[in-house]
């Protein structure tokens, strides 16, 4: 195990807010797990922010100020009142199997993964000390990793609590009132649900945007790209996306992302058959504005 330098006590501010969590461990500091991170030291100076990630990342983070203590290894959150679970999803439910040996005592313990129903289900068979309750915070970035985490990821944004079932309500609470002091807001969701909407909501627009800077980039190349205007680098600004990321959430959310789509296949062959008219084309134009329009009313800068 490779252990990292503890800030001192006596270099803390005093807290601005009441605690909710004395000691928070987080597995994975990427950009999620890294903004949850610097948010709760900011918003918690008295509480313990545990990191677990490799040895390059925690050093990046003890520089960063983002957590107290840093190890390679799941034993330093020993004494953790909450466990986040913020790698990739497939590896999220791995850990699970690991908590037990390493988590000494009660805790709650969540995820920030992208799709939802294979980790609740893994979960059910963690110990009854734990309290798992599946999450999902919905302040990405077009870039991942550390360097680019910041402690406002999260405000103004939904991070969505899909709990395993009867008895996670205490748990439910203390994590939504964590959410709601790091500035997002709250929902509680039954995973299915999760899975089916996200999988529009989110999964769709990556896959899209990727593939359509593929598509662009290759038929192109970079001189036709130096010719592009803005309305190219808005539509693809997701597709600086890391793969290994959407690899397990296309995986762990197969079935809910081919009818998703299937449905945008079936409206581009619509715009493909129509290119000479242009009614069916002016149809969906006139829909995409109004939908459009009710989507930027929730957005925030």
């Amino acid at each position: 195990m490779t252990q990292l330098p503890v800030i001192q006590p006596d270099a803390r501010r005093a807290d601005g807010q009441p605690l909710v969590f004395d000691k928070i461990g987080i597995v994975g500091l990427g950009l999620i797990g890294g903004s949850i991170a610097l948010a709760a030291r900011q918003t918690w100076p008295s509480a313990l922010v545990i990191g677990v990630d490799n040895k390059d990342v925690l050093e990046t983070a003890m520089r960063l100020h983002a957590i107290d203590v840093a190890a390679d290894d799941l034993i330093v959150l020993a004494e953790a009142d909450v466990v986040f679970l913020a790698a990739p999803a497939q590896q999220n439910i791995a850990l699970l199997a690991d908590l037990d040996e390493n988590v000494r005592q009660p805790a709650i313990v969540t995820d920030t993964s992208g799709t939802k129903r294979a980790i609740v289900e893994a979960a059910r068979g963690l110990p009854p000390r734990f309290i798992f309750v599946g999450g999902h915070p919905l302040g990405g970035a077009a870039r991942a990793g550390l360097e680019h985490a910041r402690p406002d990821l999260f405000r103004g944004r939904p991070w969505l609590f899909t709990p395993a079932g009867d008895g996670s309500g205490g748990a439910v609470e203390k994590l939504s009132a964590f959410a709601r002091a790091l500035g997002a807001e709250p929902h509680v969701l039954d995973p299915i649900a999760h899975d089916r909407m996200l999988a529009f909501l989110s999964h769709l627009p990556q896959l899209t945007a990727s593939a359509l800077m593929e598509v662009v980039g290759e038929a192109v190349g970079e001189s036709g790209l130096a010719l592009a205007g803005r309305g190219l680098a808005d539509t693809t600004r997701l597709a600086s996306s890391p793969p290994d990321i959407w690899r397990d959430i296309a995986a762990t959310n197969a079935d809910q992302i081919g009818p998703a789509l299937d449905t945008l296949i079936a409206v581009l062959q619509d715009l493909r058959r129509d290119l000479a008219d242009g009614d069916r084309l002016e149809e969906i134009f006139t829909s995409a504005a109004r939908w459009r329009a009710a989507l930027a009313k929730y957005q925030t800068a």
